[in-house]
């Protein structure tokens, strides 16, 4: 057996995020948030995964949004690539869920708590060795909590762990082996399968089971992926070289164009010249619709009118 990637976006929605996706979900919000003791017993999934085309990299930021315990809301993201701003863009994202509660005119007591939860593929917080950490509103001298059932930050950063197959013991430990080694697995092993969620989970994943499109989609995303990664670290080589700015906008000219030339083919040298005109923002913006657009006409005009 073949599994898809659980760390890709779309992936990750369609494992977690689907109509089917419930008792997985509980299980996984349970061992991330809980410890893996059984506190949701319940939720609703927000705006489930019904696999569209893929979209823009700005429209896949949040990945699932859930309500727990009847009132609390969870919004959760996995994140590979350790972009620009990605910290503020979490705390965006998180203030926007408990904001968004209320309409004009609507009583502040009505807010809920909300918990936003981010997995990564990278590491964040490099002094602490903790797989998974949580934030919370404290008073600066003293740690005194300021409401701290109302609004928590969580992570969990993957490359920290490194337990073995055999050294899995808790539901927590196995989850967190299912995000980092699924892709490479073969089959489902003994130490997951005895959990039913999990079972599940590789079953969703399971390339057999996904439709020609699906897989399309999952391919061109994970090409982007390892296009953004190369993109940064060359960026990063540049940046020492001529500096941050100029690197980083060297790295993203040179990913839009490999992404241009995938889709609408070789590009001749005029045009190559004017995209480079191009600010940091633009070749960004500029990214996101080759990725998002299905058709080469629809490539070609939406090129067109950047130049």
């Amino acid at each position: 057996m073949n599994f898809i990637d659980p760390k890709t976006d779309l992936a990750f929605k369609k494992i977690f995020g689907s109509a089917e996706s419930k008792d997985i979900l509980i299980s996984f919000l349970n061992a991330m948030l809980y410890e893996a003791q059984p506190i949701i017993e319940d939720l609703e999934i927000i705006d489930p995964y019904l696999a569209p085309k893929i979209k823009g990299v700005k429209d896949t930021y949040l990945d699932v949004k859930a309500k727990i315990d009847g009132n609390k809301t969870v919004i959760i993201e996995m994140q590979v690539l350790n972009v620009e701003s990605f910290e503020k863009r979490i705390l965006y994202n998180a203030t926007k869920a408990y904001s968004m509660q209320l309409t004009t005119g609507s009583r502040y007591s009505l807010l809920n708590p909300v918990i936003a939860l981010t997995i990564t593929d990278f590491q964040i917080f490099e002094d602490l060795a903790t797989v998974i950490s949580r934030f919370v509103f404290k008073e600066k001298s003293f740690s005194t909590e300021y409401l701290a059932d109302e609004f928590e930050l969580v992570f969990v950063e993957l490359p920290k762990f490194d337990k073995t197959l055999q050294e899995l013991e808790t539901l927590t430990d196995k989850w967190i082996y299912f995000m980092k080694t699924a892709q490479i697995l073969r089959s489902v092993p003994e130490e997951l399968g005895n959990v039913p969620e999990l079972r599940q989970a590789f079953a969703i994943a399971n390339e057999a089971n996904l439709d020609p499109d699906e897989l399309e989609d999952l391919e061109r995303r994970e090409i982007f992926i390892q296009d953004q990664r190369g993109a940064i670290t060359k960026a990063t080589r540049i940046g020492r070289e001529q500096g941050i700015e100029q690197g980083i906008k060297q790295g993203k000219l040179e990913l839009v164009l490999r992404l241009l030339e995938r889709r609408v083919g070789p590009l001749s040298s005029e045009i190559q010249t004017r995209i480079s005109q191009l600010s940091a923002e633009q070749l960004e913006n500029l990214g996101e619709a080759v990725l998002e657009l299905a058709s080469v006409s629809d490539v070609t005009d939406r090129l067109q009118t950047y130049l």
